[in-house]
């Protein structure tokens, strides 16, 4: 008997919901920082095995929008938790919060299983754990608590198995070498942006977008052409993105190409450009060109 099913993963901010999904997908698909807003769409992973799939929902943290960038971020991940199977909802390691809160309450109407998964136990202490747990359990009848550390992959097998107990009978609905619906275009310019949220400083980061406009492979010669633009909001932060004689612009190129290359699995000859389009994150045209499609998300 074969099963699969759907599942998404929910969280504030920066709890690690991209960290988990590619450890158990075992490739990079989803992009990672430090800094909150770093998912901004909701992106499928596909977990395959012989007697299971997990189609995984990686959904941007839930937080106070401030732009129409950021409802389009909050309504995407709340849409993802009315379609699905089983629940992630990621913590980080401390007592909830009002915005932890706020999330559990959207969760009262739902009747998809939830899975509690603390996550970053490495970073606390046993006896505070506990407290942790004893807190969560106060506010939500969960369907099952997990303690896991996704960088280190501490007990993320144990929650796999818990996963594929709640899915159904169904089909395959992917072939096994598929692990992703991120089209080859949109994972490079996400690559490419996560590099950006690496090296530059906390203010500039919310304000970028990245566009690739060629990938072609060269004749004869195993070599892709990669062009792309780093698109930011305000004239001040064009500068700072190039940085003095393209030193910044040079490094985020370089380390982008390396996880660019072993995403095409070919070397690339990669081009970057920065432009400035003022206040994007609040244009309806331009949300739907960098990809953020009010429309596409009311499903």
């Amino acid at each position: 008997m074969f099963r699969s099913g759907f599942v998404t993963l929910i969280g504030r901010p920066n709890v690690g919901k991209s960290t988990l999904m590619n450890l158990i997908v075992g490739q990079k698909i989803a992009i990672i920082s430090n800094k909150p807003q770093t998912t901004r769409n909701k992106i499928m992973s596909i977990y395959s095995d012989n007697e299971y799939q997990i189609i995984f929902l990686d959904t941007p943290g839930i937080h106070k929008p401030t732009s129409k960038l950021g409802e389009y971020m909050v309504k995407t991940a709340e849409n993802a938790m009315n379609e699905v199977d089983c629940i992630l909802y990621l913590v980080e390691p401390r007592r909830a919060s009002n915005g932890d809160k706020k999330i559990i309450s959207r969760l009262s109407g739902i009747n998809t299983p939830v899975l509690l998964v603390i996550n970053k136990i490495d970073t606390v202490e046993k006896p505070a754990l506990l407290e942790i747990i004893d807190d969560y359990r106060s506010l939500y009848e969960f369907s099952e608590i997990f303690a896991i550390s996704a960088l280190r992959a501490e007990n993320t097998d144990e929650l796999l198995a818990a996963i594929k107990k709640l899915l159904p009978e169904g089909p395959k609905y992917f072939p096994e070498d598929v692990i992703t619906d991120q089209p080859e275009r949109q994972i490079t310019a996400e690559l490419i942006r996560e590099k950006a949220l690496y090296y530059l400083r906390d203010e500039v980061p919310h304000g970028l977008a990245v566009e690739v406009s060629q990938m072609k492979t060269r004749e004869n010669k195993a070599l892709i052409d990669v062009d792309a633009t780093i698109y930011c909001d305000k004239e001040t932060h064009k500068g700072i993105i190039i940085g003095k004689n393209g030193s910044m612009l040079k490094k985020i190129g370089a380390t982008a190409r390396q996880d660019i290359e072993r995403l095409l699995g070919s070397p690339i000859f990669l081009q970057l450009w920065v432009k400035v389009k003022k206040d994007w994150r609040n244009s309806d045209f331009y949300l739907r060109n960098f990809g953020y499609d009010q429309k596409s998300n009311q499903s």
